[in-house]
């Protein structure tokens, strides 16, 4: 299993996730910078970490969404390699168009910081085939996790079994109570939660690891 991490400016969550693949999977994780126009078509995932890509200017993620780096991350999405977004990852991934809906500010506009109750509403996916029956913990840091989605998106999410986490009670204000969400193909998820913070007992917390073994159960080593 190959995996990269792309770097933006004002990311801040990059080598928490390369640890947490280190650490859990025991690969070499590689970091992929921006501005890139290219990057090697071997991997099996690409993550694009949380933090405050380009200052969170305009809104967060729009602007990530179009750096150089984005047209490649499309194509391995395109030709079916895994892709990752964490937290800002998974704004600039609404932002690019790779995943329907969006974020906005949370209910009462205030930034939150703490673990959250989450129920895996999907267990058949390449990220999530691995996750226990019982509800998951993960520590959650953002003001802008409020997932929005139309009437007609929500009902596509859930005939398409594209829910892949939610909130157990109402967190940010997020439709449906929506944490996470899959790709059609179910080779792509957004999630606000982060799994990175959550894969060592020295933190008191390990429910992070279950979703890149899933994925190493999925690819293989």
């Amino acid at each position: 299993m190959r995996a990269a991490v792309v770097v933006f400016p004002g990311s801040n969550c990059d080598t928490d996730v390369v640890t947490g693949l280190q650490t859990v999977l025991g690969i070499a994780v590689d970091r992929l910078w921006h501005k890139q126009t290219h990057f090697d078509a071997a991997y099996d995932l690409v993550v694009l970490p949380g933090g405050f890509s380009y200052g969170d200017y305009l809104r967060c993620g729009a602007i990530a969404a179009h750096s150089p780096i984005m047209a490649e991350v499309k194509r391995h999405a395109e030709r079916g390699g895994y892709l990752l977004g964490i937290c800002n990852g998974f704004q600039i991934l609404t932002e690019a168009g790779l995943l329907p809906g969006g974020l906005r500010g949370n209910a009462g506009l205030q930034f939150i910081c703490r673990d959250v109750a989450l129920q895996v509403a999907n267990r058949n996916s390449p990220f999530t085939c691995a996750l226990p029956n019982a509800d998951l913990t993960l520590p959650i840091a953002h003001h802008d996790g409020n997932y929005l989605i139309d009437d007609d998106g929500l009902k596509r999410l859930q005939d398409q079994d594209q829910i892949a986490l939610t909130y157990t009670t109402p967190v940010n204000g997020s439709v449906a109570n929506i944490a996470g969400v899959l790709s059609a193909n179910k080779r792509v998820l957004g999630l606000m939660p982060h799994p990175e913070r959550a894969v060592d007992q020295a933190v008191g917390n390990t429910d992070g690891r279950e979703i890149f073994l899933s994925l190493q159960t999925t690819i293989g080593a």
